[in-house]
């Protein structure tokens, strides 16, 4: 990392006369006099004691090192306008930040999206997934709901929805002889060994198998038909209406407790107390 950056001005005054080929063209397109263009051009040939331009009259060409310099400074300025510019969202008036789990935005929570932005479409959601838990006191996050939190500093817990669990499979594999069924293995709650913990009754799973840390995965891996697996009753809804996965045994054991996390700066916002009274609504009484 360099201890002494050139002045940015310079910078941007070098990529549009490299750019143009004209320091003359340069200094009108950012609004200032061709000697002040050329002072910032000599200023970084100073700084980099080193020849950027040939000048012959009127006209400049780039020398080898300016040649490089331009591709860096080209590539450096596009990036920080961009940045500057994606700042934007962070200002916008009616923004909504909702932490949640990649299984639960896209089996859960995505499909059921639409409703929310047709009831509310005044609200900028921003939806935010991690595989862990978000510091809320660190983060800029409005509304946490995972399967994996617990109470945090300056925030409020409530458990949502207590899930229970159940053997499932896309019905294409109920055709194919129960010891010839790959077994379709998940982590913590989604794990086979949960099932029989629990008490659940043996439908053939096996201990080898395919095996995924992503529980939305193995439910897409279920409902593609690849096995067996262990699925979530709230996550699987959509798939369950739409046939893609049916129930081995109608016997069910305790999952995970869906919960939020709502920042106690938060809890008074009219667009936060909206997305919650719409959440509440639909895990309890989904379509």
């Amino acid at each position: 990392m360099l201890k002494h950056w050139p002045p940015l001005n310079a910078l941007r005054g070098f990529e549009a006369a490299a750019r143009l080929g004209s320091f003359h063209q340069a200094a009108s397109e950012l609004h200032l006099t061709q000697s002040a263009i050329s002072q910032q051009i000599r200023s970084l040939e100073a700084y980099l004691e080193q020849p950027l331009f040939f000048r012959s009259g009127r006209s400049v060409s780039l020398t080898d090192a300016g040649q490089d310099l331009y591709s860096t400074a080209q590539v450096m300025l596009q990036q920080l306008a961009v940045g500057i510019r994606r700042l934007d969202q962070y200002r916008k008036p009616n923004q909504l930040i909702v932490n949640t789990t990649p299984a639960f935005a896209r089996h859960w929570l995505l499909p059921n999206l639409a409703d929310f932005n047709r009831q509310h479409p005044e609200t900028d959601l921003w939806l935010f997934t991690s595989f862990d838990p978000p510091d809320m006191a660190g983060e800029t996050i409005d509304v946490a709901i995972r399967d994996d939190v617990s109470q945090q500093a300056e925030c409020i817990f409530e458990v949502l929805y207590k899930d229970r669990l159940y053997p499932a499979c896309h019905p294409n594999v109920l055709k194919v002889p129960e010891e010839l069924r790959t077994t379709l293995h998940g982590e913590r709650e989604m794990s086979w060994e949960h099932w029989s913990v629990a008490g659940g009754a043996d439908v053939g799973q096996q201990s080898q198998g395919l095996n995924f840390s992503d529980p939305g995965l193995l439910l897409d891996a279920a409902a593609d038909g690849l096995g067996i697996a262990l699925v979530s009753q709230l996550l699987a809804e959509r798939k369950r209406a739409n046939e893609q996965l049916i129930p081995l045994v109608e016997q069910t054991v305790r999952g995970a407790d869906w919960a939020w996390l709502i920042h106690r700066d938060s809890e008074n916002d009219p667009l936060t107390r909206q997305f919650c009274t719409w959440l509440r609504g639909k895990v309890e009484r989904p379509d």
